[in-house]
């Protein structure tokens, strides 16, 4: 196995991270991946990126299911590499402590790990910000699991900007994960981002490319079709890096990896050759020059109106 790609800690937690994170989220699922799971699961286990990026329910529950083979073939995760998951809401939309330590527990059933160095609350949609920070509440569970040691440290993970700043500024968590917030589309984590960095949390900038928009796989920024206005400005952001020799895919991944405030990016993997273009895109030069030229382009019409 080769060396894990520059290393760095997560903020102050005790999770050491690759500028890109390998997400899972379409691992298992046929229709969003065509390639065997398993190669794909090995080929994000024995890459050089440190951490791989799940969910309890990602795939119903597949990704998961998928990894914890992939572990147990190879023996266990390799020195350097770690499994990040999170916690989600149960079948009968319960998200409180107990619902918490079950997800938690049924992780560790796929997963065949006992701990984790980071579990996130994944998309508390559920219930209320003041539910899950009542006694017995979701938070309570996130809580026990850092003080038995089972979570090393605990983050927060949904998509709307308001949600995520209303746990970042408890205090209470260690990490947070933001997703089609922070691109060359849509800036808006930019506060939630400088919010996290001053409280010494971990940042993950997740979907730098909108869900495949840039990566030029879909239509789509964000789960919603891109409209005409912002098709138009991303035909211009494609002539501006046909002019610098780069491609599209390579200025929305280094937008996120130049970023002070961002400490990983997790970018979706669905098959094993995603591993060495991702390692190529990563070594892509962008000049510091491009990145004004950019900013010549204007504001770009986003689909994410949270």
């Amino acid at each position: 196995m080769s060396s894990v790609l520059d290393p760095r800690p997560l903020g102050a937690t005790p999770l050491v991270v690759s500028p890109v994170t390998l997400g899972a989220s379409s691992l298992g699922d046929p229709q969003r991946s065509t390639s065997d799971p398993l190669e794909v699961a090995e080929a994000m286990l024995s890459s050089r990126f440190a951490v791989v990026d799940t969910s309890n329910n990602y795939a119903g529950g597949e990704s998961e299911r998928v990894l914890g083979r992939a572990l147990d073939a190879r023996g266990g995760l390799a020195d350097g590499h770690s499994i990040v998951t999170k916690v989600d809401v149960g079948k009968d939309g319960r998200f409180d402590r107990d619902r918490v330590w079950r997800s938690f527990e049924e992780s560790v059933e796929k997963l065949g790990l006992e701990r984790f160095p980071l579990v996130h609350l994944h998309d508390p949609w559920a219930v209320t910000v003041e539910e899950a920070l009542a006694p017995g509440g979701a938070v309570q569970g996130m809580i026990e699991l850092r003080e038995q040691g089972l979570a090393g440290a605990i983050g927060i993970a949904v998509g709307e900007i308001s949600l995520e700043k209303a746990y970042v500024g408890t205090g209470i968590f260690d990490a947070v994960l933001t997703h089609n917030r922070m691109t060359i589309v849509d800036r808006s984590a930019e506060e939630l981002i400088a919010e996290a960095n001053e409280r010494g949390m971990g940042v993950f900038n997740a979907a730098p490319f909108g869900g495949g928009l840039l990566a030029g796989t879909s239509t789509s920024y964000a789960y919603r079709e891109a409209p005409a206005d912002l098709l138009a400005w991303l035909a211009r952001v494609r002539e501006l890096c046909a002019e610098w020799k780069l491609s599209v895919p390579a200025a929305a991944l280094h937008f996120s990896l130049r970023h002070p405030g961002v400490h990983s990016t997790v970018v979706g993997v669905g098959r094993p050759e995603r591993i060495a273009e991702l390692e190529e895109l990563c070594a892509t030069h962008v000049p510091d020059e491009f990145w004004p030229e950019l900013e010549k382009l204007g504001t770009p019409p986003s689909t994410v109106e949270d």
